[in-house]
C-alpha cells in the first residue's frame, strides 16, 4: 500500500567540496541558508557531524511545518553524506536525503537525492511534487549561499564604478560651465 518516491537533482556549483559538504550537512549551518527549514539542531549538546548523530529538523509551513528526527549515516568527508528519519512523520513512512559532492574543474557537481515513502497511494502525487520542489529549492539556496560573497563583491564594485562615473560627469559639467564663463 505504501509508495516510494525518489527525486534526484544534480547542479554544478562554484565551491570546493569540503565547503559544500559542511554547508549541506552541518545542521547549524544548514538552518542559516535553507529556506525549507525553520530549525535544525543536534538532539543533544556537544554532538558534532558524525555517524549516527541525531538531528532535529522542522520544515516551514508550506511543507506542512512537520518536525522530525533524523540519524546521520554514510558520511565520507567532502564526498558524500546523508541522513534518514528515525520515525514516520506526517504522510511519510520513510524519509531520507543523500548528498554527493564530485569535484570538477571550476567547482563541484552536487547531487541531492531525496527519498520518501508515503503511507497512502492517494497522496503520492502531492508528496512527489512537494519533494521535487524541496530538492530544487534546497539546491538553489545552496547555490545562492555559495555565490553570496561574490555577488556582494560585484555589487560593491558596480556601486563604486557608478559613483566614480557620477563624479567624473560632475567634474566635466563644472569644467564646461567654467569654460563658458571665461568666453
Amino acid at each position: 500500500m505504501s509508495e516510494e518516491i525518489v527525486v534526484k537533482q544534480t547542479m554544478p556549483m562554484r565551491g570546493r567540496p569540503e565547503v559544500l559538504y559542511r554547508l549541506a550537512l552541518d545542521p547549524r549551518r544548514r538552518a542559516a541558508w535553507d529556506s525549507n527549514l525553520v530549525s535544525a539542531a543536534y538532539s543533544s549538546e556537544g554532538q558534532k557531524l558524525a555517524q549516527n548523530a541525531l538531528v532535529d529538523f522542522k520544515f516551514v509551513r508550506r511543507l506542512l511545518g512537520l518536525k522530525f528526527q533524523a540519524r546521520y549515516g554514510q558520511l565520507v568527508a567532502s564526498q558524500r553524506g546523508g541522513w534518514e528519519a528515525v520515525r514516520p512523520f506526517g504522510p511519510l513512512e520513510k524519509f531520507s536525503q543523500q548528498w554527493n559532492f564530485k569535484p570538477m574543474p571550476g567547482g563541484t557537481e552536487v547531487t541531492l537525492t531525496v527519498k520518501g515513502t508515503v503511507r497512502y497511494r492517494w497522496i503520492r502525487t502531492q508528496m512527489e511534487r512537494i519533494l521535487h520542489n524541496l530538492t530544487i529549492s534546497t539546491l538553489m539556496d545552496l547555490q545562492r549561499q555559495i555565490d553570496a560573497p561574490t555577488a556582494q563583491l560585484v555589487e560593491d564594485m558596480g556601486r563604486e564604478m557608478a559613483e566614480k562615473q557620477k563624479a567624473e560627469e560632475k567634474a566635466a559639467k563644472a569644467a564646461a560651465k567654467a569654460a563658458r564663463k571665461k568666453k
